[in-house]
């Protein structure tokens, strides 16, 4: 049986929106939108309220949707397309915002004995060391691909399912911080964000992972000869 869609974003809450998609907390800083203590208007009400054209803003989150929705080519070039767009361009938009977020929850909630000590750190060392990873992969990993790869092709390989490892370590760590993203009773929406948006990124991480470790990467740790044809 087929879900129902949910209603369009005019029809639906500010603090709802802010609390589901991840990301559009940073739209909504952006159109200064109040998702936190004046979320409980439509966004078709607050957009009128800031004289903001609503068309704009239901762009920009629908756009965030659309980031989230993609499914997995088969062919090798699209493939390692998908991973960038998909994955690349989503941790580098999202993972600044949950930084943010997280140092909001934590300087505000400082006295709560839930409040995710030390997770804005956690956040920020992940986005560095993706950053540095992708950067590599796109650089130097994802151009030898897209030509069929060559024999050297595995060490690169090896180090990045090494970095793999760590980057799942940071994952249980952000887990561990964040309580396994139980909320405590009256939560404000910024910390409903921040889980709603970190649980995702985590989601987003692992399947990254999947993609490469199980997919792309063993395409090219085949024998030469039986390597695949850039597409």
């Amino acid at each position: 049986m087929n879900r129902p869609s949910p209603p369009p974003f005019e029809d639906r809450t500010v603090g709802e929106i802010a609390v589901t998609l991840p990301g559009a907390t940073a739209v909504f800083r952006r159109f200064k939108l109040d998702f936190c203590c004046g979320g409980d208007v439509t966004l078709a009400d607050a957009a009128a309220r800031r004289g903001i054209d609503l068309a704009v803003i239901r762009e920009a989150l629908e756009q965030l949707d659309k980031h989230a929705g993609a499914a997995a080519p088969e062919e090798t070039a699209a493939l390692i397309d998908h991973i960038v767009r998909r994955y690349h361009e989503t941790h580098r938009r999202e993972l600044p915002e949950l930084i943010r977020l997280a140092a909001r929850v934590e300087a505000v909630h400082r006295e709560n004995p839930e409040v995710p000590a030390g997770l804005a750190t956690m956040l920020d060392r992940l986005l560095h060391e993706l950053e540095e990873h992708m950067a590599r992969e796109e650089a130097e990993l994802f151009p030898m691909m897209r030509s069929g790869g060559d024999p050297t092709i595995a060490q690169p390989i090896a180090q990045l399912r090494h970095d793999h490892d760590g980057h799942g370590d940071l994952l249980r760590a952000v887990e561990e911080i964040a309580g396994e993203f139980r909320l405590p009773a009256g939560a404000c929406r910024s910390w409903q964000a921040l889980y709603a948006g970190t649980a995702k990124l985590v989601d987003d991480v692992m399947e990254h992972i999947h993609l490469e470790n199980n997919l792309l990467f063993p395409r090219f740790e085949r024998p030469a000869e039986a390597s695949p044809a850039a597409g």
